[in-house]
């Protein structure tokens, strides 16, 4: 039976534009504020075993639960075609609910369609699965070994899943041999997750017309119509995408998960809309997780500090299927940007990545794929390579930084950096954090016996994913795109393909027309996340709204001025060449009175527009012709207590690169938000697991989320080398933070405790784990 849809604003829920636009958000418009007529709830029965054969799925007690309409199972999915989803990456695919056995703890096993939320969980706990315990294998350096094979399906009968290299292998090896001064260490990035404070959802139904409605919590609104369109085969244009407001995402929010699946066959199965939420537990032992790379880095030098090669050979663990949604050409993500803001002549980096019995792992959480874990080698490194060196480690990064002069810089791993001034930037940092006087001060307290560490990063990212002969998701080219559209009274609409989380594109997208038009940014709406609505786009993740959606909105809204200047010649009464806009306003070239302005100019356009088209707007798609590079110095200030392993972050400064800066506060907002991730990632985050495959952290009372009383204060500051490419010069900053701030935290930590002939500790730095390398290395002293 299929239900009659009504308009959105017609079931209690806001239109999406009814209020101030820059403001929007975090009124109410969530997945789970969503209810419609007869809609059913979604619970998922879960796997306790993390590797085990099904040996059977009884159901029989689930339907007897009064409310309990229907149960599906992978073999019920499997018959209808629907038993594998393929992931964004491309290179495998996951199950969507359990088939023949089960790969990690809280795997989806069936789903229970029911008349209440409590009444779905009470049909799940109500199904009864009989498992037949598998071996576990628990990480990559296990699964390397084959002995146990995870994936059977798959047609290579190996736990491996690919290898990827790019560089001089040979080069690098034969440069390291030769040099004089050569620093190895395996350095681990643990497994975290994005944990947004809004889980995963969707509401699914199919309207009178036969079409399916989907409001989901998705980064990429069209990609995910594309996708179920080619996984379930229905027809694109039956299928209306619609991602409202997100309580974050940092990435958990790219892959399809089970859960949409099995809502939208419930839907279709039983005939009224299905909502699924997730509760916190499955959001953090089921959905994409992050990092979870072992990383050997090798750097060579010169006697007096210069670099001469670097390798790194990483080992990555995705756990049972690969989430990543990483471009087909880069199945380790933009990895190459280890060389990070150095000049290496030669370089080579390399990625093997394994199955095992953990949740799906390697999305970028918020990074440009897998660039935060390129940048803490790299900067880890370059503090080891400076402890072996005797030399400090701001000496050691201003030797071998990329000179100004050197832009665009070809790197040794073949990227062409756009713009920076990495000696400038580090400058800012160290005369904001008074260096010179934290080094005395540090001396001082060292011949106490006190323990204070300073620590510095000083990254390059890549973002703006991306150039269309290099990236792809799904075969889609990641272009992004923009329609700008002109009222009569001059006020006008934006819509994209991107999706906000949180970053303020109600804001930005407004600001970047209204500075190009001369408009009032707060006349200007803002629409995204409705694939009825807005022009086709890949979404918002890898810090890549403003360097590319940006850049699309910026030229959207420059053809618009180009139109605009015609019926301004009209106006004016002369020639479009003797037109010149000029302090956002057209003018008659000479003759500074003789002038209209754009509101004027948008009311002749459907007025007075002479033998011009009528009307005011615009679309464009923007194909990046290259990536943009932010880049930054962070320096923290730390105390440790010898006695506990206690570490206080005194002092925090970031100093950023992002190019043309469109809206310092909402800037700020974002390198605050990541500074404290990357805190959170440095000293309390890490998803474990025990030698049997069971999740140890299963909710925030074990992942712990760093609140005001443990964050530090941040200290900010800001450099401008804009992007020669990009039509605004912005780069983008929204990942910077955190994939610049863990290395500083542990350098930090590291330089307090390198009396004492610590090199090196992984994070996260918990308590314990500090206290343990101070006994340690006092006891080796003894």
């Amino acid at each position: 039976m299929s239900i009659s849809a009504k308009p959105l604003h017609s079931v209690g829920v806001p239109m999406k534009r009814k209020e101030d636009p820059r403001f929007l958000q975090g009124k109410g418009h969530y997945v789970d504020d969503l209810s419609f007529p007869g809609m059913l709830y979604l619970s998922l029965v879960r796997s306790t075993y993390p590797h085990a054969e099904i040996k059977s799925i009884d159901i029989a007690e689930a339907l007897k639960v009064p409310g309990v309409k229907a149960v599906i199972t992978g073999k019920d999915l499997e018959a209808a075609g629907l038993g594998w989803l393929p992931t964004f990456h491309g290179f495998d695919k996951q199950m969507v609910l359990a088939i023949g056995k089960v790969l990690f703890q809280y795997q989806e096993v069936a789903a229970v369609f029911a008349e209440t939320r409590a009444t779905a969980a009470d049909g799940a706990e109500a199904v009864q699965v009989e498992y037949a315990p598998l071996p576990v294998v628990t990480d990559p350096f296990t699964a390397k070994a084959d002995k146990v094979i995870l994936r059977p399906d798959r047609e290579s009968k190996t736990n491996h899943i690919f290898h990827w290299e790019v560089g001089d292998k040979d080069g690098a090896a034969r440069a390291l041999a030769s040099s004089a001064k050569r620093i190895k260490q395996r350095i681990w990035f643990q497994r975290c997750h994005p944990a947004p404070l809004e889980p995963c959802g969707c509401v699914a139904y199919f309207d009178a017309m036969g079409r399916l409605q989907f409001h989901v919590t998705s980064q990429a609104p069209h990609v995910y119509r594309t996708a179920l369109a080619l996984v379930t085969g229905i027809a694109e244009d039956k299928i209306h995408v619609i991602s409202p407001d997100l309580g974050g995402g940092f990435g958990n929010k790219v892959p399809v998960y089970p859960g949409y699946v099995c809502a939208i066959v419930g839907a279709l199965k039983i005939g009224r809309p299905v909502k699924w939420i997730e509760t916190r537990t499955e959001n953090l032992t089921s959905t994409g997780f992050a990092r979870d790379y072992h990383m050997d880095v090798e750097i060579g030098a010169t006697a007096d500090g210069k670099v001469t090669a670097l390798h790194v050979a990483t080992t990555a663990d995705h756990g049972a299927f690969d989430a990543a949604a990483d471009p087909s050409k880069y199945p380790a993500g933009i990895f190459g940007i280890v060389t990070g803001s150095y000049d290496f002549p030669v370089a080579h980096a390399e990625v093997d990545a394994f199955f095992t019995n953990k949740a799906p792992g390697g999305i970028a959480y918020r990074c440009s794929f897998r660039v935060t874990e390129a940048s803490y080698a790299i900067e880890r490194g370059m503090d080891i390579l400076a402890d072996e060196l005797g030399m400090d480690a701001v000496e050691l990064r201003k030797k071998n930084f990329i000179r100004k002069d050197q832009f665009p810089y070809p790197s040794a791993l073949g990227f062409i950096y756009d713009s920076g001034d990495y000696h400038k930037t580090l400058d800012v940092a160290l005369e904001k954090i008074g260096y010179q006087a934290l080094l005395k001060e540090q001396a001082e307290k060292r011949a106490r016996g006190e323990l204070m560490g300073i620590g510095f990063s000083t990254f390059t990212e890549v973002v703006g994913a991306g150039p269309s002969k290099h990236f792809d998701i799904l075969g889609i080219k990641m272009f992004d795109s923009a329609e700008v559209r002109i009222h009569p009274t001059g006020a006008g609409i934006v819509r994209t393909g991107t999706k906000s989380q949180g970053q303020g594109h109600e804001t930005t997208w407004a600001q970047i027309v209204a500075e190009e038009l001369g408009l009032d940014a707060a006349t200007i709406m803002v629409e995204e996340g409705d694939t009825d609505t807005a022009p086709y786009g890949l979404g918002t993740y890898a810090s890549r709204s403003t360097p590319v959606a940006g850049a699309a909105i910026t030229m959207a809204a420059r053809r618009i001025r180009e139109k605009a200047r015609k019926i301004a010649a009209h106006l004016l009464e002369v020639g479009e060449a003797d037109v010149e806009w000029t302090d956002y306003k057209f003018q008659a070239k000479g003759v500074p009175a003789k002038s209209v302005t754009m509101k004027e100019v948008a009311f002749a356009a459907y007025t007075n527009m002479a033998q011009n088209e009528p009307g005011l707007e615009a679309t464009y798609y923007y194909d990046p012709p290259n990536m943009t590079y932010p880049n930054g110095a962070y320096v923290a200030v730390v105390d440790v207590d010898r006695d506990t392993g206690d570490v206080k972050v005194r002092r925090f400064v970031a100093v950023d690169d992002c190019g043309t800066v469109i809206n310092p506060m909402i800037v700020e907002g974002q390198i605050h938000g990541g500074l404290t991730e990357g805190f959170a990632m440095a000293f309390i985050q890490e998803i474990q697991y025990d030698a049997e495959g069971n999740h140890l952290n299963t909710n925030f009372t074990d992942y712990l989320v760093p609140t005001s009383l443990e964050t530090p204060h941040w200290e900010t500051a800001n450099t401008v080398t804009p992007s020669p490419h990009h039509p605004m010069g912005a780069k983008g900053v929204g990942e910077s933070p955190n994939v610049g701030s863990p290395a500083a935290f542990v350098n930090a930590v590291v330089d307090a405790l390198s009396p004492l002939g610590v090199r090196h500790i992984d994070m996260p730095m918990s308590r314990s784990k500090v206290w343990r390398a101070i006994r340690d290395a006092q006891g080796s002293k003894a």
